[in-house]
């Protein structure tokens, strides 16, 4: 179970965002503890629901078709909420950015079947963009 760095979902192969809205439902469902997401109980619903939005909002893009919202909206039954550009801020830094960008780079170089070159070409060029801000921070 993990939750992509946020920045990450519009270049994730098309079955790594349909796993992220199964885990998303699993956390609605049980709100599931596990070791790759914990972090996210620190946070008030709010990131989680500004996630939760960012996730919809890319699989709309794609036309993926959303079956059925009734765990989300049970989940986020006690809203509204606040507005949150970047959700996870604390966790979803540049290190895990980094941490993200190798699992995705490995599932590219061992042949994941949706995980096409223009896709991968996408996910380095954002790698180095976020490499070259944090040489330019420490320099």
């Amino acid at each position: 179970m993990r939750l992509w760095h946020y920045s990450l979902l519009s270049i994730l192969p098309k079955s790594q965002l349909l796993a992220q809205w199964r885990e998303l439902n699993s956390i609605f469902a049980k709100e599931d503890r596990h070791i790759l997401i914990n972090y996210m109980y620190d946070y008030s619903k709010d990131d989680l629901f500004a996630y939760t939005q960012l996730v919809m909002h890319e699989m709309r893009a794609r036309n993926i078709n959303i079956r059925t919202l009734d765990k989300m909206e049970r989940y986020f039954d006690d809203g509204p909420f606040e507005k949150v550009t970047h959700p996870f801020v604390r966790h979803h830094n540049e290190e895990y950015f980094e941490i993200c960008y190798f699992n995705l780079k490995e599932k590219f170089m061992r042949g994941q079947k949706d995980f096409d070159a223009a896709r991968y070409e996408a996910l380095t060029k954002m790698y180095e963009v976020i490499r070259l801000s944090l040489c330019n921070k420490q320099t």
